[in-house]
């Protein structure tokens, strides 16, 4: 009975003496990390900026009421597609033709008066004023002739002193009238030069007023400027607008523009005639294709971001894409074919330099590289790897050189 006793302990112990050193050697073992690998490989590779934008007509025709008053009638519909001079609607110009009839009769009255004044006055007054001046001139002659054969008739005794003054006192009173008459007269035409000149310039004004109010009745039919479709008409019968207000906005949308708004770091990579592709979420399955053409001059905030305006020619042949709708754009920079790639994901980036992590073994091996053009996804290799060469993406835990790693076979 002792005995076996004793060798069941012996058992347990010696059971006991191998599971501690199952778990010491267990622990003792360095953990060896699962890693995804991509091969090194061939593409052709397109280097692409992503950002948004919004739809403009490249020719916008926009409409807008030239004085305030009443919709009197829509004609159009938005979307429809529009003739050149077609109607689309009409205002109420009921208060504008008033005033421009009462405009047209006070440039009539003051065209007349500048006539006047540029004959010289009012023909009534110049001839009054001629008139006396010449009566007054002609009495100053006939008493100063008398007054000459007076001073003679005195010196001679055959006229009286007394009959010599009178004739003086008359010829003074003569003289006065002659100056008071003339100085009338060149009061008269000063004051013709004046009114000339600010009749003029009422006319002038008058005429500016009668052309304003004229266009301004034959805005009352809004029509359209050019062929396009109307692809807005914000104004029903019966509302009242003011001056500025928008009508109407009238374009070609077979050839429209995306602006585009590019990130400043992305901006250096910019130039006019890169190709451009757009996407609208409401048509997924659509893409449309289009061209670079003018770079931005200055960067400007647009929310929490700095960009720059980048405007994009587009075709819209089928017209899809609407006006002030927000589209994603994307612009290639540049096009590499048959060029080394490696998954951006695998791409170490330390200070100025890249580096990727080559699966060698069982091990990692930190290698730099050197790269080209990239894209969301990929960087081109200039040097440091060949084609085929596995290299480690990122994981769980970080990824360090010399690292004892195990390839996941789902890689």
């Amino acid at each position: 009975m002792g005995g076996s006793l004793s060798r069941g302990l012996w058992l347990v112990l010696g059971l006991a003496v191998v599971f501690v050193a199952g778990l010491l050697y267990l622990n003792g073992r360095r953990p060896v990390s699962r890693v995804r690998v991509a091969q090194v490989a061939r593409v052709d590779l397109r280097s692409m900026i992503a950002s948004n934008g919004k739809v403009e007509p490249v020719v916008p025709h926009t409409l807008r009421a030239r004085y305030d008053g009443f919709v009197s009638r829509v004609v159009a519909v938005e979307g429809k597609t529009m003739r050149s001079g077609e109607l689309l609607l009409t205002l109420d110009d009921t208060q504008v033709r008033a005033q421009l009839e009462q405009a047209r009769a006070q440039l009539a009255a003051e065209a007349a008066d500048l006539r006047a004044a540029e004959a010289g006055g009012r023909a009534d007054q110049l001839v009054r004023l001629a008139g006396d001046l010449r009566a007054a001139e002609a009495q100053q002659h006939l008493l100063q002739r008398q007054h000459d054969a007076l001073t003679k008739l005195v010196a001679e005794r055959a006229a009286t002193q007394e009959e010599l003054e009178k004739n003086q006192a008359a010829l003074e009173r003569a003289k006065a009238d002659v100056e008071h008459l003339r100085k009338d007269r060149e009061q008269f035409e000063h004051q013709v030069t004046l009114d000339r000149e600010r009749l003029a310039l009422s006319v002038g004004h008058w005429q500016a007023q009668v052309k304003d109010l004229q266009e301004k009745v034959n805005s009352a039919r809004v029509v359209a400027p050019a062929n396009g479709t109307l692809f807005s008409l914000p104004v029903r019968e019966q509302d009242f607008v003011r001056t500025g207000d928008l009508l109407a906005d009238v374009a070609d949308l077979r050839n429209v523009r995306v602006r585009a708004f590019v990130d400043e770091p992305e901006l250096g990579g910019l130039a006019p005639g890169q190709k451009v592709e757009v996407t609208w979420d409401a048509l997924p399955e659509r893409t449309w294709l289009g061209r670079t053409e003018t770079l931005p001059q200055q960067v400007v905030a647009r929310g929490s971001r700095n960009v720059g305006e980048v405007l994009c020619s587009i075709s819209n042949d089928q017209m899809e894409l609407k006006p002030n709708t927000t589209v994603d754009i994307r612009i290639q920079l540049s096009e590499r074919r048959n060029v080394l790639a490696v998954p951006r994901a695998a791409v170490e980036v330390a200070g100025t330099g890249r580096y990727v992590y080559l699966v060698d073994g069982e091990r990692l091996r930190r290698t730099e590289i050197k790269v080209g053009i990239s894209n969301d996804t990929q960087f081109e290799v200039l040097e440091g790897v060949k084609e085929g060469d596995p290299v480690a993406l990122p994981g769980d835990a970080p990824l360090q050189d010399g690292m004892v790693v195990r390839v996941d076979s789902a890689s």
